[in-house]
């Protein structure tokens, strides 16, 4: 079953959609400050629709269009991500694309706190549980 179009992506995933290898995506985190994957416990990547879209301008400009590396982070640093999300033709509902990566990342921060909350509720509990006593 595919997934949809507002579900997180893998490395591997997004790596497929964009026809780019992973290495490729792990260094471009490396230049490009505006390329942040959600990040869980042990360095997994996730790649939000937002990343996909800003990835996929990066990489038309890149590849595509002839850019350099300082190139694109010029043109970022000129213009900001509405230029790179041009470049991929993504549709964010109808909002501004600063305001769409910054609320979705804020709403995925929140999401995985609350699940490490709850966990860590869930593990306090079956000590509590136990009588305070570790196995």
């Amino acid at each position: 079953m595919a997934k949809g179009p507002e579900a997180f992506r893998t490395i591997s995933e997004a790596a497929e959609e964009l026809d780019v290898p992973q290495h490729v995506l792990r260094f471009w985190e490396t230049k490009f400050s505006f390329i942040r994957p959600m990040k869980r416990a042990g360095g997994r990547r996730f790649y939000r629709p937002q990343d996909i879209a800003v990835l996929q301008g990066v990489r038309r400009l890149l590849h595509d269009e002839g850019y350099t590396i300082k190139g694109v982070q010029k043109l970022h640093k000129d213009q900001g991500l509405r230029r790179l999300l041009a470049e991929s033709g993504a549709d964010l509902g109808g909002e501004a694309p600063d305001e769409a990566l910054a609320d979705s990342e804020i709403r995925d921060r929140l999401a995985l706190v609350l699940e490490d909350l709850e966990a860590a509720k869930a593990r306090l509990d079956r000590l509590l549980g136990d009588g305070g006593r570790q196995a």
